[in-house]
């Protein structure tokens, strides 16, 4: 069995879940499907007392072997706190690439 090209949404939440114990993930491949460019939305507890380097570096450690497959990667990672006051806020943060924050990236093509 040959190996499948690309990297998959699938497989990056997986591993984020089970690596970092992640209670919530959104991965957006912003690629048009060819699985090179992902963006996503981490909460963890495992990101208390981190700065954001931090816990980019912990994320990038969790998924070397995946981030060394694409071509670009860009992760927000929240605390479990932080994220339910986001959501009590109604300032629930998406995947960069979604056209519904200020950190839209549109015409993104494969």
């Amino acid at each position: 069995m040959g190996e499948t090209p690309g990297v998959s949404e699938a497989d990056l939440k997986a591993k984020i879940i089970d690596q970092l114990q992640a209670i919530h993930v959104e991965i957006e491949d912003m690629s048009g499907g060819c699985g090179q460019a992902f963006s996503a939305v981490i909460v963890s507890p495992q990101f208390e007392k981190k700065t954001t380097l931090a816990r980019h570096r912990l994320v990038n450690t969790a998924l070397k072997a995946e981030i060394a497959a694409i071509h670009a990667w860009t992760p927000k990672c929240f605390t479990p706190e932080q994220w339910e006051k986001q959501k009590a806020e109604g300032k629930v943060a998406v995947a960069p690439g979604k056209d519904t924050t200020g950190e839209v990236v549109t015409g993104t093509t494969a």
